[in-house]
């Protein structure tokens, strides 16, 4: 059967599509990749490891570009200068989910990959999430407060970015998971912006308005340390090992928190991990061989005081 002209330019068009995947197709030199946080706080710096260390196994250009600040306004400035830098993948730790979906489905336009890892924007386009299931998380945290309390008290939720998509998935994730604890009640939920003086603030401001309190949920990662620091002062100090206090990552200070007995259980996750995998996955996508990306969970570990010296992340 001979080939009609339409099977004949299809043919041409599908062939042309791969010629053009083939001649654009870049070697690790000529690849950049850029990784923005959140903001600079220690847990990201373990990202930044993880990050690093991919990218120079890659072979490609690397950047971490670290906002000055949690407002969304300010990771959108740095999306569209990395755009005009022509980088060829993006992975970011979001803070405002909303506020980045335009520039991020433009960065794609415009033939960037991007990932998000930590704190998603889902309705942005990004190509996956590489990090927690944050609402498992919550819930495994929320399981830990309620046997720990016998299923009766009152608990107050201290959290970093209100906006933040991952650290309200740990929020809903303790709500769904205290409705097995009909004797718990969340009594507050306060944002701190992931800024420590103001989480010192939050959590004394908690105490005093519920003396009763019975836990905290510390969600981001000021929350144990403002909790150990307050607890570690004169006017509260009587509430040390009274108050079930869990928290967010294994931070110097909130390790600390956990050895000193301020703190009973940290929720760890795998931050270095998600650093490398974000570059591993960004390299593949600009290189054409990832054919389809899913969404990757990097895990969570409960450490408390006896395991706090054999865990892995």
């Amino acid at each position: 059967m001979k080939p009609t002209p339409r099977i004949v330019a299809s043919a041409l068009l599908a062939w042309s599509a791969v010629c053009a995947g083939i001649a654009h197709a870049k070697d690790a030199k000529d690849i950049s990749v850029a990784v923005i946080p959140k903001v600079a706080v220690p847990f990201f710096d373990d990202c930044n490891k993880g990050a690093q260390t991919a990218a120079d196994k890659a072979g490609v250009k690397y950047q971490w570009v670290v906002p000055q600040n949690t407002q969304g306004s300010t990771q959108v400035q740095i999306i569209e200068d990395l755009i005009s830098r022509h980088v060829d993948g993006i992975a970011i730790s979001v803070n405002e989910p909303k506020s980045v979906e335009s520039v991020m489905k433009r960065a794609e336009q415009s033939g960037v990959k991007v990932l998000t890892y930590d704190s998603d924007s889902p309705n942005s386009g990004r190509s996956m999430y590489i990090g927690t299931n944050n609402v498992q998380a919550g819930e495994t945290m929320a399981d830990t407060m309620g046997r720990a309390l016998n299923g009766k008290g009152e608990v107050a939720i201290v959290t970093g970015q209100l906006g933040a998509v991952n650290l309200n998935e740990r929020i809903a994730g303790i709500k769904r998971s205290l409705a097995k604890y009909p004797g718990i009640r969340i009594v507050e939920t306060q944002g701190t912006d992931d800024d420590l003086a103001r989480g010192v603030s939050v959590v004394e401001t908690t105490l005093r308005a519920h003396p009763n309190l019975s836990g905290i949920f510390g969600v981001s990662q000021v929350g144990g340390p403002a909790v150990a620091k307050v607890l570690n002062t004169k006017e509260f100090g009587a509430m040390k090992g009274k108050l079930e206090v869990l928290a967010f990552d294994d931070l110097p200070d909130t390790l600390k928190g956990l050895k000193e007995g301020y703190i009973q259980g940290i929720m760890v996750q795998r931050p270095v991990t998600m650093g490398s995998l974000a570059v591993q996955h960004l390299v593949a996508q600009i290189q054409g061989t990832e054919a389809q990306s899913k969404d990757i969970d990097t895990g969570v570990t409960v450490v408390t005081k006896d395991n706090m010296g054999s865990y892995t992340k």
